[in-house]
């Protein structure tokens, strides 16, 4: 398989690849390690405090954002998924009683 090629951020949502430039507003992001693309359109207002704030660029505060909230996202879809398996009989509950009995603890 051949690499990704290389895509160069350009300042106002203009994104060059190689032989061509394309321009959106929002975010583009490539990453030679997982081949992901990723695009985001953001309002305005977005993109104005994005620009004002320690002049990072949107790919910075679009992985910091991922990175600090996958986590809870996850554990959220985990919670839902046992909530589900617990209302359609699928799964059921065990008493804190019951579960400190079997574990020999004192209530």
């Amino acid at each position: 398989m051949l690499p990704p090629p290389p895509l160069r951020l350009l300042p106002g949502g203009t994104n060059q690849l190689p032989g061509r430039t394309c321009t959106c507003s929002g975010l583009a992001l490539f990453t030679a390690h997982t081949r992901l693309v990723l695009a985001i359109r953001l309002p305005e207002t977005i993109e104005k405090r994005l620009a004002k704030a320690n002049r990072r660029t949107k790919t910075y505060y679009a992985r910091e954002a991922i990175l600090r909230h996958l986590d809870d996202l996850e554990d959220i879809y985990l919670a839902e998924k046992a909530l589900h398996a617990i209302l359609s009989g699928r799964s059921r509950t065990i008493p804190i009683a019951e579960v400190m009995r079997r574990r020999g603890l004192k209530r």
